[in-house]
């Protein structure tokens, strides 16, 4: 009897070796990290990343930003892009650059839609005969079967010229149209321009130097598969409202529901997690109020006058005890401490101290034009003076803090010496509570991101 051997062959299991790349992130001062990351790392992750290592809040405001200098163009990089395939797209000989900043604006459209989405400029094509509701305006956009559309001029540069030349667009989910006859949308009329489903929004960040744009409101569609500037479909808006408006429409279409994932899943994420850890505080700006507790209950300030004194009265007692506090570990005594009081402002993230005015509008627009995005400089102009940059309907405006003299004493003022203020801070905590002369309250103080 003979025994047969059968001889099997096994699968040979190789392990998965998760391939990983190097990068290499910028700040605005110029400074740079390199990270080695897997294939798959999204521009979230990575942002994720410095705000733990450089114990930033995560206030769903971080982004990454692709910044091609060759060709004077930068944009947001969408949370959930991969961020390897991005770099693809650059070549080997290439300036770009990933950025890691602060942008406010990043999702308010989805808090704040009217902001976004002037009324002259969009309309839909349905059975509401082109009325929007308010609280529909953004559903508009994301639901496929309701037909939005953003239309007014444009600056377009035509092809192969160095002339712009001013156009009645009409952007829609198919596409970007120009009308052959002034402002008609009818079919026969619309010629279609570009799409943008193979393609980015990008903002012209050098549009009059570089490509002759009639205003600073540049912007352009860019091929992903783009030869260089040749493919560019470069177009300029009259003002920033208008600019934000296409812009975000783009986005809007291309990514629809994938851009409202994006803005969701940070709040999911947190409301999970807080099960198993002590809850965030979370303060708006619309719950604080101006609190008594002299009395045996507390009571709210409703007279703004009484609110300003209390203010007052409450941080000239909590900087007396902070200096008793100090002066009992050895530091300087009163008199040497009320001095720099002047100064204390200094170490504010929100004090910029001596950067000119295009220096503090240039940070403020890199950080979102949004209502109450702010920061505090020195003038130029009144050595003795300060300035308060702020940021309010998609502009940016200037408002000088003079300091006043009383008695041996300074005091700081925005309306003529109506509101004072022993310091800067006072001033600032003030007007986050309050409005008062501004045109809207501080809101999200203009800091230099470091890595």
């Amino acid at each position: 009897m003979s025994l047969y051997a059968r001889r099997v062959t096994l699968p040979v299991i190789t392990p998965i070796v998760l391939q990983k790349r190097v990068i290499k992130v910028y700040s605005e001062d110029d400074t740079s990290k390199a990270l080695e990351v897997p294939n798959d790392i999204i521009a979230q992750d990575v942002c994720q990343l410095f705000v733990l290592k450089n114990h930033y809040i995560d206030d769903h405001c971080w982004t990454l930003l692709e910044h091609l200098p060759l060709i004077g163009l930068e944009r947001i990089i969408e949370d959930h892009e991969l961020v390897i395939e991005v770099q693809s797209r650059w070549g080997m000989e290439t300036d770009s650059r990933l950025y890691f900043r602060k942008n406010y604006a990043k999702y308010e459209f989805f808090k704040n839609p009217l902001q976004f989405f002037p009324e002259h400029m969009v309309s839909v094509s349905s059975e509401t005969n082109g009325i929007i509701m308010h609280s529909q305006l953004i559903q508009t956009f994301l639901n496929s079967s309701t037909c939005p559309e953003v239309h007014g001029y444009l600056y377009a540069k035509e092809q192969g010229k160095k002339s712009w030349k001013k156009i009645y667009f009409v952007l829609r989910r198919s596409g970007l149209y120009f009308s052959t006859k002034g402002t008609s949308k009818e079919p026969r009329h619309l010629q279609f321009f570009s799409e943008f489903s193979d393609g980015e929004v990008y903002m012209l960040i050098t549009g009059k130097k570089m490509y002759g744009a009639p205003s600073s409101y540049g912007f352009c569609i860019k091929p992903n598969k783009s030869g260089g500037a040749r493919d560019l479909k470069l177009f300029c808006a009259d003002d920033e409202e208008s600019r934000t408006c296409w812009v975000t429409a783009i986005r809007l279409f291309k990514y629809g529901v994938q851009l409202y994932q994006n803005y969701i899943s940070p709040h999911q994420s947190r409301s999970i997690s807080s099960q198993n850890a002590s809850p965030m505080r979370s303060v708006s700006e619309n719950s604080l109020v101006a609190m008594d507790f002299s009395g045996h209950k507390g009571r709210v300030i409703e007279n703004p006058t009484e609110a300003l004194s209390v203010a007052v009265e409450e941080g000239l007692a909590w900087r007396r005890k902070s200096c008793l506090r100090l002066n009992a570990h050895g530091s300087p005594t009163a008199s040497q401490s009320t001095a720099p009081n002047i100064a204390i402002h200094r170490s504010q993230p929100w004090f910029h101290h001596k950067i000119t005015r295009e220096e503090a509008q240039r940070l403020i627009a890199q950080q979102g034009l949004i209502d109450g995005v702010f920061l505090l400089r020195d003038s130029q102009s009144n050595p003795k003076a300060f300035v308060l940059s702020l940021s309010h309907g998609q502009k940016i405006k200037h408002i000088q803090i003079v300091t006043l003299e009383e008695n041996g004493e300074l005091f700081f003022t925005l309306d003529d010496g109506h509101t004072r203020f022993t310091d800067l801070i006072q001033l600032v905590e003030f007007y986050q509570l309050n409005k008062g002369v501004l045109p809207c309250k501080l809101k999200h103080h203009c800091g230099r991101i470091t890595l």
